[in-house]
């Protein structure tokens, strides 16, 4: 039981920062070049991918 809210903790946890990092780097950081900014928003769509598949997975688990 402890061990299932703490799984969704951290599918939330790396989720939400996932969609922070994307909007720092879109919006906030306007002194980095296009391609780190461009990286740095691949590394943001890649934790949020992560956590989608966590909790696709979790919710497909009996």
């Amino acid at each position: 039981m402890w061990q299932r809210g703490l799984n969704w903790a951290a599918i939330l946890f790396v989720g939400i920062f996932g969609v922070m990092w994307i909007g720092i780097v879109v919006y906030a950081d306007q002194t980095s070049a296009m391609w780190m900014r461009v990286v740095q928003a691949v590394f943001g769509l890649l934790l949020l991918g992560w956590a989608g598949l966590k909790a696709a997975m979790m919710v497909g688990k009996p």
